[in-house]
């Protein structure tokens, strides 16, 4: 293949296939590329608690943010993907992450382990009601499967404010 080709391949515009408007296309891939740059920063900042934990229940501490990173981690595929499917695109790079992401970053020095599961709860917290914000946008759209996948995610962010929540009750 030619420079010449390779050049025309990049300008070309996607053609995905999809029962949506063009508008509900733009406008949940859009929802969902600003979900995977939060989910992002979600996954890093609980990784960043998993590496950063100290005290007396370090072990169950690191252990759980090391399952919640895991599970965070793990919807970021399906969520470019999906916006892939309706024929949208998704983010590109750490610096669009950050001009997207709507979770704030924690970058101090140390932080008791009360404050990092309370941080996160938090988060999560504030993660489900973007998803359920998402879920409203889709399922106006009749988009069905996105409204699906988000309902598992609801619940999957959910649970683990829950056991933020329980945990920082005996942090410190």
């Amino acid at each position: 293949m030619d420079r010449r080709n390779i050049e025309d391949r990049r300008k070309s515009p996607l053609a995905t296939p999809t029962g949506l408007k063009p508008e509900a296309t733009a406008d949940i891939s859009g929802a969902l590329a600003a979900l995977l740059a939060d989910t992002f920063a979600l996954y890093l900042k609980t990784k960043n608690f998993h590496w950063h934990m100290s005290g007396p229940h370090f072990r169950d501490y690191h252990l759980m943010l090391d399952e919640q990173g895991d599970q965070i981690f793990a919807a970021t595929d399906a969520i470019a993907e999906r916006a892939r499917k309706i024929g949208g695109t998704t983010i590109r790079s750490i610096g669009h992450i950050s001009r997207l992401q709507r979770l704030l970053d924690n970058d101090a020095g140390f932080v008791t382990p009360r404050d990092m599961l309370a941080e996160l709860r938090d988060d999560n917290l504030r993660l489900v009601s973007f998803l359920r914000q998402t879920h409203e946008l889709c399922a106006a759209e009749n988009d069905v499967a996105t409204t699906s996948l988000l309902e598992v995610w609801i619940d999957d962010a959910e649970r683990r404010a829950w056991f933020l929540f329980e945990s920082a009750q005996s942090a410190d």
